[in-house]
Order: structure tokens, then sequence, then C-alpha cells
């Protein structure tokens, strides 16, 4: 069966949502995730991870057990392939990376919409799952229309192009922005911008022109409270916490306290 997409539902709805990121290339790390019943949805960051179109399937039917709707943020090169191959496995969302201009907006939505008569789009069938292949047409097109599209900004010309990028999503209904200080700083040549303060007047920025326009800004944080200082900027969206670093991190609490209490034995 078709997954209702409540992702989509919550955002219509004017709903903050949360998510959580997950690079491990198992299974069961979106089913644990859904299993928990705190998060709206999981963020598959392909763009770190090594996979192919099999996995994609088995993360889908993963999330599925756990009523988790699943996005994917596929690296830049061949995005609009992994998007669409994604969105035939079963996910539900899509975070599209190094948007420069308002022509990358363009070409980002037109890949993941319905290529219908007068459609500037290129989305055929492509539902590749086995319990996926029974539907007919206008169930698939109604779960087609109701994939969340997010954009990434996360590039110097980006921030410079920012009024041109907004204006042609918000003409596109994209449903979220995320910034992103990492590739911003590398983009200013200065790699360690984003550990300063410094990096902060830009993401204002890009987060204010995001709410001008009406399209909810998302933000990525390692920790509930680094979230009061977006709140407070208007943010509603958030992605928590990487599962690498929680799983490093539960580790090493761990591994500290039993080492320490086993000191001189």
């Amino acid at each position: 069966m078709i997954m209702p997409n409540t992702l989509r539902r919550k955002l219509d709805a004017g709903e903050g949502t949360l998510g959580t990121h997950f690079m491990f290339v198992d299974p069961d790390v979106p089913e644990i995730i859904g299993d928990t019943g705190l998060f709206d949805y999981g963020e598959f960051t392909a763009e770190y991870s090594a996979f192919d179109m099999p996995l994609l399937y088995h993360l889908a039917r993963a999330g599925q057990c756990g009523d988790l709707p699943l996005m994917i943020k596929p690296d830049q090169d061949n995005q609009a392939f992994w998007a669409q191959a994604a969105l035939g496995a079963g996910f539900k969302a899509v975070l599209f990376t190094d948007i420069r201009t308002a022509e990358d907006v363009d070409q980002c939505h037109a890949c993941i919409r319905p290529d219908l008569p007068g459609a500037e789009a290129r989305m055929g069938v492509k539902l590749r799952r086995p319990a996926l292949a029974s539907y007919d047409t206008s169930a698939y097109l109604e779960d087609l229309e109701s994939i969340v599209t997010c954009i990434m900004i996360e590039k110097s010309v980006a921030v410079e192009n920012i009024d041109a990028i907004m204006e042609r999503a918000r003409l596109l209904n994209i449903d979220m922005t995320q910034w992103g200080p990492a590739d911003f700083g590398f983009s200013k040549g200065q790699p360690g911008l984003m550990s300063t303060s410094e990096i902060r007047s830009y993401e204002e920025h890009v987060i204010a022109k995001s709410l001008e326009y009406g399209i909810p800004p998302r933000i990525e944080i390692g920790s509930p409270e680094q979230a009061k200082r977006y709140i407070d900027l208007g943010v509603r969206h958030f992605c928590l916490g990487w599962d690498r670093f929680i799983y490093r991190s539960a580790l090493m609490s761990l591994g500290e306290n039993m080492r320490e209490l086993t000191a001189g034995i």
C-alpha cells in the first residue's frame, strides 16, 4: 500500500516538524527512529553515504514499518536520478543540495513533478518496489503531488542571489529551505567560518529572507539546547542529530564511565 505522507499533512496544517539524520546504511536505523514515535521523518543523508538502488527499497520498507516518512538528501551530482529513484522506492521528501540560482530551483522542482501535458516536469512512472506496482495512476499522481521539496542555501553565490531564489521557490511552492554553514564557509574561502560568530549574520539573513517569502526555514542542530535561538528567529522546523555522532557519543560515555569505574582493578 502507498504510505500516507504525514510530513506533508503537518506542513499543510502549519505545524512545526522534527526530523533526524541517518547515514548508516542499515534499514534497522529508520525502523528504530520510527519506533520511538518522536520524529516526523528521517533524513537519509545519502550525500555522505555509500548506497545503491536496492538499499533505497529496504530503507523505505523499514520506514513504512514505523510509519516514518523518509527524506533523501542526494549529492549534487546525479541528484535528479537519485531523487526519482528514492521516490520510486517510497520516500516522501527530497532535500536538494547546492542551489545557486533560480534556474537550479526550476530544475530540482521539475525532476520530481509528474510529466503531464503543459507541465514543465520530468517525472514519469518510477514505481519500483513490487508492493507499489499495483497502484492505479490516480493514486500514484496523488502521492507525487504530496512529495515534500526542500532546497539548500549553502553557497556564497546563493546568498547573493537569495531574492531571486526565494521568489522562484515561492512560485513553485517549495516547502522548506535549509541553511548550510559548512559549504558556505568553503565557498567564501574560509573553511572554518561555520565555527565562528561571523557566520550568524549570513545565517540570520537567509532565515529572514525565507520567512519574508513565506517559505519555512529548517535548521539542522546537534542538541535540543541549540533550538532556542532559532525558535526566537521564527524557525519551527528542525532536524536533530546524526546517527554516527549519536552512536559515538553514547559509546564514549559508556566507555569512559566503565573505565572510570574499573580503574585500578
